[in-house]
């Protein structure tokens, strides 16, 4: 199989249409970005936007999310992240979005290293990364292989980072990427992510997940979970909130093994929330956030 077809890319057409118009329904959702950027890399073209916080904030945040996601993911946390610190949020490389990788990625390095080169781009020296899922897996990845830049992360029930993922997990999800997989199946997967929260095509993030996940086909290899060495090389702050109903992982077993391999950390267990984290607990996400960003910063 040649280069072309070893990177992320959309089913078709159709497929294409049907995200990009999901995508700007719910980009119209967020605040208005007061910047928008396409940073060349290594391996494609990345997509950010900046959103002003409040003025003489220090350090930014960055925001990673999950995957078959994209910026507009984080519309229930932004305006609470704003109260505290300019935010960036970035769409993916290899990733459903508007960032348009060119080239494959092999593994943790290459995953470091575009963000790295996204950073440099941005002229950003220190920030705050916080990250979902997938973007928790990344940003720790990020830490571990490019120390000096990060500041601090927060990282919201990360996949493959303090914790298997069960196989009953994987089994359930192999649907979700399969092109000829009813709707209606499809839908009740997330519905399971999600804790069992109704998934509302009719809401714009929703829609736009569900036309990314029916329309795009994502070729990158798993995420790779951290060694211990690995995990206690990291020197920066790390506030870790795991979902206790969580099925990416065992949240107990997730957040005692956090606590037992991270030198600089504050672990929370959430008992009620599930993988979408995010959007259940945006205001004490943002709390608990901030606390961690104005004890690093000053």
């Amino acid at each position: 199989m040649g280069r072309r077809g070893r990177v992320g890319s959309f089913r078709n057409d159709a497929a294409r249409e049907r995200f990009l118009e999901a995508y700007r329904r719910a980009m119209a959702c967020l605040p208005v970005p007061d910047a928008t950027f396409d940073v060349p890399t290594t391996f494609g073209t990345v997509r950010a936007y900046r959103f002003d916080g409040p003025a003489g904030a220090s350090s930014p945040v960055v925001l990673l999310p999950g995957r078959t996601a994209s910026t507009p993911m984080w519309d229930a946390n932004l305006a609470g992240l704003l109260a505290h610190r300019t935010v960036f949020g970035v769409d993916l490389i290899g990733e459903p979005g508007l960032s348009v990788q060119r080239r494959p990625l092999t593994g943790g390095d290459d995953q470091a290293q575009w963000l790295d080169e996204l950073l440099t781009g941005l002229g950003l020296e220190s920030v705050h990364l916080m990250g979902v899922s997938f973007g928790g897996w990344s940003a720790v990845n990020y830490a571990v292989r490019r120390p000096g830049r990060a500041a601090s992360l927060t990282v919201l029930d990360p996949v493959m980072t303090f914790a298997p993922v069960p196989v009953r997990t994987m089994l359930a999800l192999i649907p979700v990427s399969v092109p000829l997989t009813p709707d209606a199946l499809r839908r009740r997967v997330l519905r399971w992510l999600a804790g069992g929260a109704d998934v509302d095509d009719s809401a714009p993030v929703a829609a736009m997940i569900a036309a990314a996940t029916a329309g795009f086909v994502v070729r990158q290899p798993a995420p790779r979970r951290f060694t211990d060495g690995q995990l206690r090389s990291i020197h920066v702050p790390v506030l870790a909130v795991v979902a206790g109903r969580s099925v990416i992982h065992d949240g107990r077993r997730a957040a005692a093994h956090a606590r037992m391999t991270l030198r600089h950390r504050r672990v929370e267990l959430w008992p009620a929330a599930s993988h979408a984290i995010n959007g259940e607990y945006p205001d004490e996400i943002a709390t608990a956030a901030a606390r961690l960003w104005d004890e690093v910063d000053r």
